[in-house]
């Protein structure tokens, strides 16, 4: 009777396992998503860096986004301190569920103390950045976005930022 009942539990137990979700992944009918990013970093002359950018999205399609993505930073260092708000609309073309590109325009502004010369400003700035990366999956839909942008507004001599290129790191939940 053994020979026959632990067969039978262990082919009806493979059986019911099969049926769950090998393979399938549940239909997602909620088309919001959710993410952002944070940021730290340390430097000379005790600089220290803290980023946070919110994100909210909504699927138009399977393939393309939509939404809302905000950016706070805070700086300081022995000769500044510097905080920044910035907001706007951002859209993401998915391909091969690895790999994406993406337009964000925000809007920053800028308040800046130099502590050396004591000079204070307020400013704003726009940006437009256009670029792309990889998705990882790290859940059931989650993924962690790895890319590269460009800010093609960017000008050397009258931009607040040193650089156009910036590099991203992000997460993404609801894709």
């Amino acid at each position: 009777m053994k020979k026959i009942i632990i067969p039978l539990f262990l082919s009806a137990s493979g059986l019911l396992y099969s049926q769950v979700a090998v393979g399938a992944s549940p239909e997602n009918n909620n088309r919001w998503t959710f993410g952002g990013g944070i940021g730290v970093g340390f430097g000379s002359n005790s600089a220290f860096y803290l980023q946070a950018s919110p994100r909210v999205g909504y699927r138009l399609t399977n393939d393309l986004e939509s939404g809302v993505v905000g950016s706070v930073s805070w700086q300081t260092s022995d000769f500044y301190r510097s905080t920044m708000f910035g907001v706007g609309p951002f859209v993401n073309y998915y391909f091969a569920r690895s790999f994406y590109l993406s337009a964000n325009y925000q809007h920053y502004f800028i308040n800046y103390k130099d502590k050396y010369y004591d000079f204070k400003m307020n400013t704003d700035e726009d940006a437009l950045y256009l670029g792309g990366g990889y998705m990882q999956r790290i859940g059931n839909n989650s993924f962690m976005q790895i890319g590269l942008m460009y800010n093609v507004l960017w000008k050397e001599n009258s931009s607040i930022f040193s650089t156009g290129l910036v590099p991203s790191i992000g997460f993404v939940v609801g894709l």
